[in-house]
């Protein structure tokens, strides 16, 4: 009877289940893309390399710098309280 009372109802639950699947799948995938670590580390090697060439200077490498270390220590911290992504 579940099975018959879903099939019914598909037409009008459907689409409205559809987007919260959706939504949870983006809201799962940015957060896993945003605790990517590695990513961020890669960040600061090209940051590095602007900085090394001299695309950038001294202030912006420090900001930047700063704030993607900060970054990491944000992600570090959130794994160690126990969450995850993915």
């Amino acid at each position: 009877m579940g099975f018959l009372l879903t099939l019914l109802g598909l037409p009008v639950l459907g689409p409205a289940q559809l987007v919260r699947w959706l939504g949870s799948t983006i809201s799962e995938q940015a957060l896993a893309e945003y605790l990517d670590e590695g990513k961020v580390r890669g960040e600061l090697l090209e940051l590095q390399q602007r900085y090394d060439t001299g695309d950038i200077g001294d202030e912006e490498y420090d900001r930047l710098e700063k704030a993607l270390l900060e970054r990491i220590d944000q992600i570090r911290e959130f794994k160690a309280a126990g969450n995850s992504a993915g």
